[in-house]
């Protein structure tokens, strides 16, 4: 079941990019789907806990397919679905290996391995999908606030998830 919630949550998150505006709070640029993405890094994090490692692989193969396609179907130019789709297989990757390799509790191998991953995803799809190097939708001067924007977002999705885990998951 955590793997359907896990893809869910990736194929929602461009549905809800695609079809609302980005958050705009003074300098900081968040698309909506941020708030899911946050999410996925400790949904991955269960399933890889509840299925393992390669089977936590074969869930991000999906996922970023599943991704993928739907970015496309919902008209993202080709730099957004790239970018989409190299920022995720690189920080599904990062998180994973991370939370492998970490030694402690199950909350601060969530936390640590997302925060990572959250901060590659971020980085690298604002860079490669909305700078001028890839679809141009940003100039340079904003493109630290959208990461930082994102980040934060992803950030905060993480704090309240490992809050869960450490009251009810320990």
């Amino acid at each position: 079941m955590i793997i359907l919630i896990y893809l869910v949550a990736i194929i929602s998150a461009n549905v809800v990019t695609a079809a609302f505006a980005p958050i705009i709070a003074g300098p900081f640029i968040v698309p909506w789907g941020t708030l899911l993405i946050g999410a996925t890094f400790i949904l991955r994090d269960l399933v890889q806990r509840n299925y393992g490692r390669s089977n936590a692989y074969n869930a991000i193969v999906t996922a970023l397919v599943l991704s993928t396609v739907t970015s496309f179907l919902l008209g993202d130019s080709l730099m957004i679905v790239l970018a989409s789709a190299l920022s995720f297989a690189i920080s599904e990757t990062a998180d994973t290996e991370i939370f492998t390799r970490l030694r402690a509790s199950f909350a601060k191998r969530v936390l640590f391995s997302g925060v990572i991953g959250g901060t590659i995803d971020s980085t690298i799809f604002v860079i490669v999908g909305l700078s001028p190097l890839g679809a141009g939708f940003l100039p340079w001067t904003a493109i630290p606030s959208a990461i930082i924007g994102q980040m934060a977002v992803k950030f905060a999705m993480q704090t309240v998830g490992v809050a869960v885990i450490f009251k009810y998951m320990k």
